[in-house]
């Protein structure tokens, strides 16, 4: 029977719980607002200022299937501690850094504590509620939280930087992280899988080197070329450490990630559907900046203000979508969320070089921000939907690797899209100018004024590639995920 006072410490755990969710998820897009201040500060080169977003990604996206299935060894609440103080440490020493290796190294330090905080609180989330309307309910704010944290990320940083120190975006997670840290023993009890096992040793270097090195080989391909030979190598390098993991996971008898997880179709198509969102959204929020501040001309705060609007509509999508997978099953309602999504990029796809802030994005916001809404929450549930508590940091820790990893993928081809078609767009009019003209002040004036609609024509290739992964999520969702009942997987 759940008394009363077992319901309200449920609540509290779970306001704990996103209250560190929502400081992960800012921690990258807040860093955008600040690039330009951290690199006048401390002298960052062009070539190393990627690594201030990298370094953060790199370990935290690598380390997401080791801090799951690690706290599902030694202790859910036990590890999720653990991440606050290496997070909050690491946020300090980002705060206090005097130069370029001291602020990355921290970041990847961020990394670290992340990787054990997301799904650790992922997994206390699971067996806190139990599955139905309760964890939908709670995976509705947690779905809210995640959706509106790159909005609000933006629009803290700006506020941040402009009247405080870019210091600050990293100091900010200070207090929050030893608030949590205080209360987490007196509200989160310690849990754990039903036997303690031995740590996969030799699964956990070849996939948290295998994704590391797929994160850094995407990364690698954005600032230079898909041909670069370092690229090649890295991506080959990580491929064949994915494919060794999954050879070791079929042999060991404790596994980091049981492959027997995906006979449950339901998790198997979530985080298909996860990684496609990710790749689809990450990249949304990044170009939408860059239009509203290089072509609309709007300034960091500014931007951060625009996002409002979308960050309301998440929250509200998010907010009555938990009641709609209660009533009609995860399937339908993950995949409406992924065709508005796929609605909302075709929108943006249409900006102009001339546009506004209400013809030009409001109408996108509200379709995107409804579909993110409704699809983070609903893939979220899928992906835990019949999962025992024994692997509740397995099946946590995959659906953020994939939403992670997707997020790095997207970034990385998206870019290399957007990038391209600038290029080409502005060498074409330099090229004409030349001819008709000649001269080299003649083609920089070209290039000069080509500029604008030549990043405008790579908005809008990198948003139909966008719409194209989100309609493939919109099919993965009809064919891949259906009804279970609890306790399929063990």
């Amino acid at each position: 029977m759940v008394t009363e006072r077992s319901e309200s410490r449920a609540w509290i755990v779970l306001t704990l719980l996103s209250l560190t969710q929502f400081i992960l998820v800012i921690d990258v897009s807040i860093v955008n607002v600040a690039l330009n201040s951290i690199q006048r500060a401390l002298s960052f080169s062009e070539s190393n200022l990627q690594w201030i977003l990298s370094a953060y990604t790199l370990t935290f996206g690598g380390l997401l299937l080791l801090g799951g299935r690690t706290g599902d060894l030694l202790g859910r609440r036990r590890v999720f501690m653990a991440g606050l103080v290496i997070f909050t440490f690491g946020s300090a020493l980002c705060g206090f850094a005097q130069s370029e290796l001291m602020l990355i190294l921290s970041r990847a330090f961020q990394g670290i504590g992340a990787a054990a905080i997301s799904p650790g609180a992922l997994s206390i989330l699971m067996t806190t509620f139990p599955e139905g309307s309760e964890r939908n309910k709670a995976l509705g704010i947690w779905g809210a939280i995640a959706g509106v944290g790159g909005a609000v990320g933006v629009l803290l940083g700006g506020i941040l930087v402009q009247y405080l120190s870019w210091r600050w975006i990293f100091l900010v997670n200070v207090p929050i992280g030893f608030g949590v840290l205080f209360l987490t023993p007196r509200f989160i009890r310690e849990s754990r899988g039903e036997s303690a096992g031995r740590l996969d040793i030799a699964g956990s270097v070849s996939i948290t080197g295998g994704l590391a090195l797929l994160i850094y080989g995407l990364t690698h391909a954005e600032t230079t070329s898909w041909t670069n030979s370092t690229t090649i190598a890295t991506l080959a390098a990580a491929a064949v450490l994915i494919v060794g993991f999954v050879g070791i996971e079929a042999k060991v008898a404790d596994p980091i990630l049981p492959l027997g997880i995906f006979r449950n179709r339901s998790v198997t198509g979530a985080n298909v559907v996860g990684l496609l969102l990710g790749s689809s959204i990450f990249a949304t929020f990044f170009f939408l900046s860059l239009y509203m501040q290089q072509v609309l001309g709007i300034g960091a705060l500014g931007v951060g203000m625009r996002y409002l609007l979308l960050a309301g509509v998440i929250i509200v999508a998010a907010t009555v979508s938990q009641g709609l997978v209660t009533r009609f099953g995860v399937r339908p309602i993950l995949a409406i969320g992924m065709l508005l999504l796929f609605a909302g990029l075709v929108y943006f796809a249409q900006m102009r070089v001339g546009g506004s802030y209400l013809r030009d994005l409001v109408p996108g916001f509200i379709l995107a921000g409804v579909g993110l809404g409704i699809a983070f929450v609903s893939v979220s549930i899928a992906a835990l939907q019949g999962v025992t508590g024994k692997l509740a940091g397995a099946a946590s820790g995959l659906i953020n690797t994939s939403q992670q990893v997707g997020g790095a993928v997207g970034i990385a081809v998206l870019s290399t899209v957007a990038g391209t078609v600038t290029a080409n767009h502005i060498h074409d009019v330099v090229h004409k100018a030349a001819i008709a003209r000649g001269g080299a002040q003649a083609a920089a004036n070209a290039a000069a004024a080509a500029t604008p609609q030549g990043l405008v024509d790579g908005f809008h290739a990198a948003f139909y590639v966008g719409a194209a992964t989100a309609i493939v999520g919109f099919v993965c969702a009809i064919v891949l995920i259906k009804r279970i009942q609890p306790g399929a997987v063990h």
